[in-house]
Formats: C-alpha cells, structure tokens, sequence
C-alpha cells in the first residue's frame, strides 16, 4: 500500500499547511474546499508562504514553481476518486467532520485511506459513516505545519496494520515524526496540555500571579518556550475552549472543564492574536497585558 496521490479537505489555516507540507514532499495534492472564496484564501496563503521560503533562501525560485504545479485546487469531491490519501481538516465539528466522510465514502475508491486531522474528536465516531473503519486513522498535525515536526498518528480498534504502516511511512516522507496513539480524546499532546492550560486560566482567576509573571515562570523555571497565556493567544481561546468542552463530555473529568474566565472571555471576543486581543492586546507593536476586570 503504497501513497502516491493526497486529498486535503478544507483549505484553512491547517489544510493550507498541510497541503504545502504534502506539496513540497514530492505528491501530486488536491485541495479542496466547497466555499471557492476559502479556497481562493487558501491557495493565497500558500503562495505567500512559499514567497517568504524564497526570500529567507530555504527554497528557491524554481523549487516554489514546482511545489505550486504539484497542488490542484478543488471544489467538488469527484475529483478525489483516484487518490490514495485523503486527509480532512475542517471546522472542529463532529457532523461537519462526518458529512465531509459520508461524501467521501461515495466517490473514493475502495482503497483510499481516510485520515483527520481532528485534535479532540475520536476517530471511531468520524469512521461511523464509512464503510472502512479499517483503513480510516487520524492524523493529528500541530500548527505552524511547517515548522512543527510532530503528527499524531491515531488508530481506532479496527485500523489494519497496513494501513497503519502506510501512514507512518508517509508522515516520514514528508519528513515529519509520527507517534501511534490509542483512540481516545485529545490523544497525547492535547491530553497532557489542555489541562495545564485550563489550570493557568484558574490561577489568574485565584490571583496567584499576574499573565506576565506565569509566562515568564514557565519560561525561565520549566523551560518552555512561551508561557501558558501566550500560548493561548497563539491558538485562539475559541480553539481551546472547544477543545475543552469536547474532551470534558468525553471524559467528564474536572481537569477538563473550561473555567468560567476562558467562557467568558470567548464570549466577549477575546480570541487572542487572530483577534488582536486575548490575554494580551496585539493592537500596538509590542503587545500589552490585557487589564481585565479581575
């Protein structure tokens, strides 16, 4: 079982990277995205990430040009028939994410591997829809694609072990490092870190300490390479907040349960730097500690 063609459904800040990953490891790609504007955003996104790989000299002038011809982009499933992988990477959203298998499972062929990038959901719930729970896996990337090494290779009860080594060889190959995982909510890395998040969140609201100081503790006491909130910020609270909601009804564990402040927050729009405000105002050139009303 050999991967020679690659699928990437939905075409957004995930799907883009994964596709330019998958591009520049050689496969022949197709994006895909109902919504053409998205699509559009998307394909953009890539063009002006490979520039920048240009102009910082990791690639050059003809290697982008190669990379650009190897991705096709798509706004209908048919196209998908022939591919050997198709991975989705839309909305974090269980019907979303098992519409988008229920289409696939009508125009694929028998042999394609199935794969989502979900971060929380469990794969056997995405493979219901299907007919091939065996060759169905997720394949859990970390955002920036690029620069990010790890992939969380996910394998249900019923995954084979062909389809299993498929993926791990194809994660090599796009030179990245797989670890297996079981199927369980929020898999390895999201299982340890939303927690310690999520109890960064309590601490502010117990005033142990202010945003600044627990950064900088966490920097220069753990080692880390941000600080909690910054984190946060680089993800996007709504992100985390899902992710939390998700893994709390999977496991109904207090460690799960988003503290009122991250809801709140939501609520009020304080997404982070995708909004310009989170734990920190992104409005001015050197971000500030948001002051809020603690």
């Amino acid at each position: 079982m050999k991967i020679k063609k690659v699928g990437v459904v939905g075409c957004g800040q995930m799907g883009a990277g994964i596709t330019r990953v998958v591009a520049e490891a050689g496969f022949e790609t197709l994006v895909m995205d109902v919504n053409k504007k998205q699509l559009d955003r998307g394909v953009k996104r890539i063009e002006k990430s490979l520039s920048a790989s240009v102009e910082k000299g990791d690639i050059t002038a003809d290697e982008k040009e190669d990379i650009r011809d190897r991705i096709h982009g798509i706004t209908e499933y048919h196209h998908l028939t022939d591919t050997d992988l198709v991975i989705e990477a839309v909305t974090e959203d269980l019907d979303e994410k098992r519409d988008v298998f229920r289409d696939l499972h009508f125009h694929c062929e028998e042999q394609t591997i199935f794969a989502s990038n979900t971060s929380s959901l469990t794969i056997t719930e995405l493979a219901s829809g299907t007919d091939r729970i065996d060759r169905f896996l997720g394949l859990h990337f970390f955002n920036p694609v690029q620069s990010m090494p790890l992939v969380e290779v996910v394998q249900s009860l019923d995954t084979s072990k062909e389809s299993r080594d498929a993926i791990l060889a194809f994660v090599e190959s796009i030179g990245k490092t797989p670890i297996v995982c079981k199927d369980r909510s929020g898999f390895v890395v999201n299982r340890l870190l939303v927690p310690y998040l999520l109890d960064a969140v309590r601490a502010l609201e117990n005033k142990l300490a202010t945003v600044e100081d627990m950064d900088k503790a966490m920097k220069l006491g753990a080692g880390h390479p941000m600080g909690p909130f910054t984190l946060m910020d680089y993800i996007g609270l709504d992100v985390i907040y899902h992710v939390a909601e998700i893994m709390f009804e999977e496991y109904k564990e207090p460690r799960f349960a988003a503290p009122p402040l991250l809801k709140q927050m939501v609520n009020s729009g304080y997404l982070g730097k995708k909004s310009t405000v989170g734990f920190y105002d992104y409005t001015a050139e050197e971000p500030s500690v948001n002051n809020l009303n603690l």
